[in-house]
């Protein structure tokens, strides 16, 4: 039996630490044990492999294998005209349908020069950030659940229910909602509505601190999160991870602020960034903080919006909708959106037929998963659940 060899890795999940433990395992492929966590766990946040090398409880490699969720995405939207298109971008990250609505009607309309009014345009972003607050409380809630607590969880679903009641009424559907579609919507707001969002935000406020008492600072919780699964800026930017993984490390940057579109520079509102509150910049709780502090600017963004619609005139929400795909614009496109997990971008090729030559999606989770091979050198194998359920993920993203 060969000798136990001691790694003498420095404390803490530094850089240098991660760098120890790389060079450890390419010296010693032999002495280690591969442990697979999947095709289901960690904490099952989809259908994904990681391939773990450890040393004892110490990850030195930490390998995501994707691809159990792949339903040929972009393929398929070459083959299909482009308003169907719109129910299958749905089905990408099911947490944030009405985003990825959104994000796909953008790139169509600017490809085609397409103009919408003043009204789509408000309901669109309301819309868009009521489902921002229901993705983060999906993340926030699973999450609580991934590290041992589970009230919060609980309250967190209760409170996206009362957004999916919203959405059942607006457009029929609850999860996958085809409701933002090119050049309109496919119903106007229902009377009353805007009361029961005014009522939403009315109840959600104190829910934010609530959550801030139960769990965001208890002692266990933060010190479960606090320097565990660092992702410094400069990873961050290496690698392609956006969204409140990179606003966690630091780095103030919103495709809403930074690239505006459908009227955002017109809002008022902050872009949360980790501030290493509870150990350093760009750990789990920051990346953890990140979406509690956007989900306040949220609430902030439809309080203007529905202001805005109570005062605006109705118009007729289809009135730009072309009334044949059958001859469209050539050319070609990348249009990006600040999707709740990330910058979700289309890069688009139209031949000028009624169906897309060439559909890209660059999906947020796909990149920001990517960070994983990174980061888990160092870490412990508990706190690979951790750093999954610190970057929130959907394999429905990830795989396309």
């Amino acid at each position: 039996m060969s000798e136990k060899r001691e790694l003498n890795l420095p404390l803490g999940p530094t850089p240098e630490k991660m760098q120890a433990a790389y060079a450890a395992a390419d010296q010693m492929p032999g002495e280690f044990m591969h442990v697979q966590m999947g095709p289901q766990h960690p904490a099952t946040h989809g259908v994904l492999r990681v391939e773990i090398e450890t040393d004892g409880e110490m990850i030195l490699k930490g390998t995501p294998h994707i691809g159990y969720l792949h339903r040929c995405f972009e393929k398929v939207a070459e083959n299909i005209t482009w308003p169907q298109i719109v129910p299958f971008t749905d089905r990408l990250d099911y947490c944030s349908s009405m985003n990825n609505n959104l994000g796909w009607s953008l790139a169509c309309e600017k490809l085609f020069g397409i103009e919408v009014s003043e009204r789509v345009q408000t309901i669109r972003v309301l819309a868009a950030e009521l489902n921002r607050i229901a993705n983060h409380c999906v993340a926030l809630g699973s999450y609580s659940l991934d590290i041992g607590a589970w009230t919060p969880f609980l309250l967190l679903f209760q409170e996206r229910e009362h957004i999916l009641d919203l959405f059942e009424e607006l457009c029929g559907g609850r999860l996958l909602l085809n409701y933002i579609w090119i050049g309109g919507l496919s119903h106007d707001i229902p009377d009353g509505w805007l009361k029961k969002v005014r009522d939403f935000t009315e109840y959600m406020k104190p829910k934010v601190p609530e959550l801030n008492q139960l769990l965001s600072y208890n002692k266990i919780f933060t010190e479960r999160l606090a320097n565990v699964a660092v992702i410094p800026a400069d990873v961050c930017l290496q690698y392609g991870v956006t969204g409140p993984n990179l606003r966690g490390a630091g780095v103030k940057w919103d495709l809403r602020k930074s690239e505006p579109y459908s009227g955002y520079e017109t809002y008022d509102f902050d872009i949360p960034v980790g501030t290493g509150e509870m150990g350093q910049v760009g750990d789990a709780f920051d990346r953890y903080m990140v979406r509690v502090h956007e989900i306040e600017q949220s609430l902030r963004i439809i309080e203007q919006a529905a202001g805005r619609l109570e005062k605006m005139p109705g118009d007729d929400v289809q009135a730009a909708i072309p009334r044949t795909f059958a001859k469209v614009p050539a050319g070609e496109i990348y249009f990006r959106t600040e999707q709740p997990k990330g910058e979700l971008g289309f890069y688009i090729v139209s031949n000028g037929k009624s169906k897309p030559q060439r559909v890209k999606c660059r999906a947020p989770s796909f990149s920001n998963l990517c960070v994983l091979s990174k980061v888990a050198p160092g870490l412990l194998i508990a706190d690979m659940v951790a750093l999954i359920g610190s970057i929130d993920i959907v394999l429905g993203d990830v795989d396309r």
